[in-house]
């Protein structure tokens, strides 16, 4: 069984990220039998700015790409079918607020210690996603890792601090100086880029030619 690594650069404040990461997951379902997969979860910041934390999403998304609100309506609302096609609870997504991620993609990082980092960006998803959760705020972020079963007061102890704070400010300008602009990204064994929220099919196809690539190189 060859084993595969995947390293996904995205953000929590990003639906097009939820979006993927469930299309890959059907993906390495369909593949179980014929692959093992190593996911690592990086950071990346739609809204950098923290002083851009609260605005609603709509007037947020008309004013950045110069449409009107009923039309970043409708594709949101588009958007929101197909997060529900997929199980995924994205009941706040027209209701959200922007939100400032940095002190989220720490937590990420100190999860990944506990081998809790795709339950813990899942919770974020949902809690931003599926309840408008302000995501910057601590207590919301402590309440994100005591439900996926993460010390709650070591959350808080990490978030008053300013641990794993380069590292993500490393992790994300390592991928902007790669040329990475737009999330999800997905980098299959550190070589080959998979742009966008693929379709579980084309992501199945994927990493079996890149798995084909590896085995044909080791004859």
């Amino acid at each position: 069984m060859q084993s595969v690594s995947i390293d996904i650069i995205s953000d929590i404040a990003c639906p097009w990220c939820a979006i993927g990461f469930a299309r890959l997951e059907l993906a390495m379902q369909q593949l179980q039998e014929e692959m093992t997969f190593n996911v690592q979860w990086h950071a990346f910041e739609l809204n950098p700015d923290p002083e851009g934390d609260g605005e609603p999403i709509l007037q947020a998304l008309s004013r950045k790409y110069g449409r009107s609100a009923d039309e970043m309506e409708r594709i949101q609302s588009q958007m929101q079918q197909i997060a529900e096609q997929l199980g995924l609870n994205f009941s706040a997504l027209q209701q959200r607020h922007t939100r400032n991620t940095f002190d989220a993609h720490r937590l990420v990082k100190w999860a990944a210690e506990w081998g809790k980092q795709t339950e813990m960006k899942k919770a974020l998803f949902e809690a931003y996603f599926g309840f408008d959760a302000v995501i910057s705020d601590i207590d919301v972020l402590v309440g994100c890792a005591d439900s996926i079963g993460l010390d709650a007061h070591l959350a808080r102890q990490l978030l008053v601090s300013s641990q794993y704070a380069q590292q993500v400010r490393d992790d994300e300008a390592r991928w902007h100086e790669l040329d990475i602009t737009s999330v999800p990204a997905f980098i299959i064994n550190q070589q080959y880029l998979i742009s966008g929220a693929q379709e579980p099919e084309v992501l199945v196809k994927s990493l079996r030619e890149q798995v084909n690539r590896i085995q044909y190189a080791d004859i």
